[in-house]
């Protein structure tokens, strides 16, 4: 047998060792120092404290982006939660032509965020497709606002992220369905439960780890949303700027020429102590799951063991 060399190993992780620090680790840890400074391009910057940081406390368009972007992570959980799983359940099924719509309800996911967002903005635009059906129908006599009033827009970003994302978390639901025990839902069926209650009793704690990690993806999705706000306000963040994302704000403030690096490091600071929160969570939970799994698997050997030992006893008898 050839003996390799004691550096062997080290060579082979060694690619991927320089590009974590070099495209990862270095980048976040010089955000974090550049986060204390006064850096602008080509001219540098000072040791300034927390400064930035007392600043954006007082900053009005740091606390307007932090509301967009709390509304679009309450709105967009519940709705990307329940949504792709009731999809899921449908293509579930085996009826004729499902793989057809399976790949219809995939198809959002695969295509450009931005030519979707253009295609977007062209619908709800005052001469687009929506407003020139609802005023042929009747329904309306004047072009709605929708990409002009700050909640309608954030409104229509919304159902752009909900329609893109459903079949994306349609597959993750897909594939925890698939691990649910058959047997729970005929054992179930047949002492009486109805659809409903074997939805809730058999499926549900069937794919909650999965339902989990989803909510965490959602939440540090809606977070860092960018795109599709950026495209339907054309880089403006609408009326007033009030619906830009925190993302957009870091994008305004830290770039050209007279960006504030140092504070636009500070933005980004914070938003990633704030994605960490679903991740803390998400970690929590599953944590909390495996130690009643175990605590369930002991639980079981007991009483099989218990119930061993008395139809032992029977049997001797």
């Amino acid at each position: 047998m050839n003996s390799h060399r004691w550096y062997t190993p080290w060579l082979l992780v060694a690619p991927a060792v320089v590009w974590t620090i070099v495209f990862a680790l270095y980048p976040f840890i010089n955000t974090i120092i550049l986060s204390f400074t006064n850096t602008r391009p080509l001219v540098g910057g000072e040791f300034i404290g927390f400064t930035n940081y007392v600043e954006l406390w007082h900053d009005d368009m740091f606390w307007s982006a932090m509301v967009t972007t709390f509304i679009y992570v309450i709105i967009c959980i519940p709705l990307l939660t329940i949504l792709p799983l009731l999809l899921a359940l449908l293509v579930e099924k085996k009826i004729p032509g499902i793989s057809f719509f399976r790949t219809v309800a995939y198809f959002p996911v695969i295509a450009s965020v931005v030519v979707v967002a253009l295609i977007w903005s062209w619908m709800f635009d005052s001469r687009g497709l929506i407003n020139q059906s609802l005023q042929w129908m009747g329904i309306t006599s004047s072009p709605i606002p929708f990409l002009v009033d700050r909640w309608k827009l954030l409104g229509c970003a919304i159902l752009l992220t909900v329609w893109k994302g459903l079949g994306y978390y349609m597959i993750v639901y897909l594939a925890a369905l698939g691990n649910v025990d058959h047997d729970l839902h005929e054992a179930a069926a047949l002492d009486g439960a109805g659809t409903f209650q074997r939805f809730r009793n058999v499926t549900i704690p069937g794919i909650r780890p999965a339902m989990i990690l989803i909510i965490a993806l959602i939440a540090v999705s809606g977070m860092r949303i960018f795109s599709e706000l950026y495209v339907l306000t054309n880089g403006t963040g609408g009326p007033g700027g009030e619906d830009s994302s925190l993302v957009m704000v870091i994008k305004q403030v830290g770039t050209g020429l007279s960006g504030q690096l140092g504070y636009a490091s500070a933005l980004s600071v914070v938003l990633f102590f704030l994605t960490l929160i679903p991740l803390t969570v998400i970690g929590w939970a599953n944590n909390k799951d495996l130690r009643s799994g175990r605590r369930t698997k002991r639980g079981g050997r007991a009483r099989r063991a218990v119930a061993f030992q008395n139809a032992t006893k029977e049997t001797m008898a």
